[in-house]
């Protein structure tokens, strides 16, 4: 499989994540306040919750149900319940466009 193009970085609301759906797998992509954009799986490991809801602070996603955060770079829980990761995704930016391949996951 190749990247999907998602949306265009102009499209995405700073400190905000969106949730999209590319080839059956949910991913949240969020737009730092510098700019730079992230994709990590949209479900939280903990509960069956989409993290889309949930709230961006500095590099981490909050789900909004039990409050685990999760680091956008690596994928990793920092806080409990959630101890297991979610799957980070590589983010390509070409001419203002987001693109992502659901089929390969960064190894962190």
């Amino acid at each position: 499989m190749t990247s999907v193009r998602v949306c265009s970085v102009a499209e995405l609301t700073e400190n905000e994540a969106s949730r999209f759906v590319l080839e059956g797998v949910p991913i949240a992509v969020v737009k730092d306040s510098a700019g730079q954009v992230f994709a990590i799986g949209d479900t939280c490991t903990h509960g069956d919750i989409s993290l889309a809801e949930g709230f961006v602070e500095d590099d981490t996603l909050e789900c909004w149900a039990h409050g685990s955060k999760f680091s956008l770079k690596t994928g990793k829980p920092l806080t409990l319940p959630a101890y297991e990761p979610v799957p980070v995704y590589q983010v390509e930016i070409t001419d203002g466009d987001v693109h992502i391949d659901p089929a390969v996951t960064l190894a962190v």
